[in-house]
């Protein structure tokens, strides 16, 4: 494979785009039948080891977690995952796309992620059935804009 194909690669990978980087530690919350597995071996790809699970008793670099409207109230959710997470550390909140059962209206993203001290950095499709939304935390949302 020549150089410019390995850029190119590295631009189409989803956990790249995502911003997920070598040696992170990723938690994985809310695993389930359902989950996409592509991404999941996408971010283990990058990260170079596999993903914690919700059993993981230290900080991680970053949080996946897969929710679902069934899955309880978001924002609780959200809060829980912040406190497993480095200062500064990103959560990839993935939800069903619309039409797909468990699909979580962006309006109760937004609101649950302003209320748990979050703001969504970006969003993006990252598979047949599944949305994802970056969420950050306050000191890392004031870094990536200076």
């Amino acid at each position: 494979m020549s150089a410019t194909a390995d850029h190119a690669e590295e631009r189409t990978s989803p956990a790249a785009r995502l911003g997920f980087q070598p040696e992170q530690v990723v938690q994985e919350i809310g695993y389930d039948d359902d989950v996409d597995q592509e991404l999941r071996e996408s971010i283990e790809e990058v990260i170079g080891s596999d993903l914690v699970d919700e059993e993981y008793d230290d900080v991680a670099d970053a949080v996946v977690l897969w929710f679902r409207d069934e899955d309880g109230d978001l924002t609780d959710v959200l809060v829980d995952a912040i406190t497993y997470i480095e200062e500064g550390g990103a959560i990839l909140l993935l939800t069903p796309k619309t039409g797909r059962s468990g699909y979580v209206e962006p309006s109760d993203i937004s609101e649950a992620a302003t209320t748990a001290g979050l703001s969504a950095s970006k969003s993006v499709s990252v598979g047949k059935d599944w949305s994802g939304s970056r969420l950050v935390t306050p000191k890392a949302a004031a870094k990536s804009r200076k």
